[in-house]
């Protein structure tokens, strides 16, 4: 199973390699935006493996968002007895 999470763009840093600095709910990381050139400051962005792979828009990442916390709040599963 793959999971691709959404993210804000801070900054953007053009060169030969185009890279940004995304927030995931306060946590950043530097994402290539190879494939999602198009995509600006404030924007959103799908990242998976540490591409953005496309642009949603806001309400769109807050749905995907509110799931992630979702989740978060089932806990975590329980193991099961040998």
């Amino acid at each position: 199973m793959c999971l691709a999470v959404p993210g804000r763009v801070l900054h953007i840093e053009e060169g030969p390699l185009l890279t940004a600095t995304v927030s995931f709910g306060g946590v950043t990381k530097d994402v290539s935006l190879v494939l999602v050139p198009e995509a600006r400051v404030g924007d959103y962005v799908i990242v998976h493996v540490g591409f953005a792979i496309s642009k949603l828009d806001e309400e769109a990442a807050q749905r995907s968002l509110d799931a992630f916390a979702a989740l978060g709040e089932l806990g975590e599963p329980e193991e099961s007895a040998p």
